[in-house]
Parts: C-alpha cells; sequence; structure tokens
C-alpha cells in the first residue's frame, strides 16, 4: 500500500472492547460466544440507525465510522444504555460490559477499512473509559457539548501508549 492510492478523510471513529473478555471467554467460551453475537446484533442495528458503518471487528473488538460527531456519540450511549440493560438478565459474572472510545480524526482510507491515527487515539481511549463506560477525545467533546443530554466530566490530559499527543 502506497500513500498515492490512499485517500482521507476527516471521521468520527468508535472503538469499543469487551472488559474482561479473557476471563469470560476461559469460563465458558459458548455462552461467552453467544452473548457477544447479541451484543453485535445491538451495535450493528444502532451504529445502521445513527448512519455509521462497522468497519472491522477481530474478537471482541469492533470499530465503527461515523460522519458525525455527535452521532457516533448518541451511540455509543444508546449501545451502552441498551448493552447494561440486557446484562441485567445475566449472572453478574456473566455480564458483557463494553468500554468504547470516541474519536474525531483524520484517517486513511484504503478501500472499505480505515487506517491511520484516527483509529489508534480512538482505541487508546476505549483503553482509558471504565467497563460499561464511554471515553470522549477533546475533539469530539468540542462538537458534542450544549448538544447531547448528560453530563460530561473531564478527567484532565492523559498519556497514552505511543501517542504523542
Amino acid at each position: 500500500m502506497s500513500d498515492e492510492g490512499l485517500n482521507r478523510k476527516l471521521a468520527a471513529i468508535l472503538y469499543a472492547d469487551v472488559a474482561g473478555y479473557s476471563r469470560l471467554m476461559s469460563e465458558d467460551e459458548e455462552a461467552t460466544a453467544d452473548t457477544l453475537g447479541v451484543c453485535r446484533t445491538v451495535f450493528d442495528r444502532l451504529v445502521g440507525g445513527h448512519d455509521g458503518r462497522i468497519f472491522n471487528t477481530a474478537d471482541d473488538s469492533i470499530v465503527a465510522e461515523f460522519s458525525s460527531p455527535v452521532e457516533a456519540v448518541r451511540c455509543a450511549k444508546e449501545i451502552q444504555a441498551e448493552i447494561g440493560a440486557r446484562n441485567g438478565e445475566l449472572a453478574p459474572e456473566r455480564r458483557m460490559q463494553f468500554r468504547i472510545g470516541v474519536h474525531l480524526g483524520d484517517v486513511l482510507v484504503d478501500g472499505d477499512n480505515l487506517l491511520g491515527g484516527g483509529i489508534n487515539v480512538a482505541a487508546r481511549l476505549e483503553s482509558l473509559a471504565a467497563p460499561g463506560g464511554i471515553a470522549l477525545s477533546a475533539a469530539v467533546h468540542e462538537h458534542v457539548e450544549g448538544k447531547l443530554e448528560g453530563e460530561f466530566r473531564f478527567e484532565g490530559e492523559k498519556s497514552v501508549k505511543n501517542i504523542a499527543k
């Protein structure tokens, strides 16, 4: 792949990953796979309902793009609410909680896939989120402040692996 064949665009990236996935899999692979399948249907429906698209999945991670950071955060909030409600039906040790990071950044377009720093920042934000929570970059917060219900808590600047700023 060379830079000549790739285009760039600005995208809101939602990066989600299951907290404690390895533990869940080690305890009961089939039940975990079934629960993950149910959660993925939630993601599919809600991401599509907010004019987004899932462009990458690997095991327990889901990565989606949106043209609007407001829609990306709305979607993230709805995902967490719906999966949280579904978790109420499961034994506490079998509950599947996602951490979600949302970033607005420049990405490389490679066919149907997106690459680059914008994706990496969203992934690092996901790792900062609490299980069942959402972490936003400052760029996303700037666009959603005053447009969405709920409180946003500034937790200060964070250092993350391999991201300079």
